[in-house]
């Protein structure tokens, strides 16, 4: 499970900027795949990559609510119902369909002001 694809590597490579701008976001492997925190406690995203054979390079993270079901329903070829946390409202988003980095972007930033502390995102829309 873990990330080691060139594809793979790109991606985490893309990625980790995104995540690491963000006030206090660390980075650490979680179930065995480069995984971001808020505070280190906190999931931002896990960067997936043929978790248990499924196919997919894509991220999951947490997703305001509503979003999981409009984006799954509208977009079903670049959004999915992670297995394990898509009950929480998780969205899943492929990488392996050129995505549009600044979606990807957009995506975690949603995703932070879920998983952050009011503070952070004080912080975070002060700048």
């Amino acid at each position: 499970m873990t990330v080691e694809s060139p594809a793979g590597l790109a991606a985490l490579d893309l990625l980790r900027p995104i995540c690491l701008a963000l006030p206090e976001v660390n980075e650490r492997r979680s179930h065995m795949t480069p995984t971001f925190f808020v505070r280190d406690k906190k999931v931002l995203c896990h960067l997936w990559e043929d978790h248990h054979g499924d196919g997919e390079l894509g991220i999951w993270c947490p997703a305001p609510p509503g979003v999981q079901a409009d984006v799954v329903e509208r977009e079903p070829d670049r959004f999915y119902v992670p297995k394990y946390v898509g009950h929480r409202g998780w969205i899943g988003m492929r990488l392996n369909i050129d995505p549009d980095w600044d979606e990807v972007a957009a995506v975690i930033d949603d995703a932070y002001r879920v998983a952050a502390p009011k503070t952070l995102v004080k912080i975070l829309d002060q700048r």
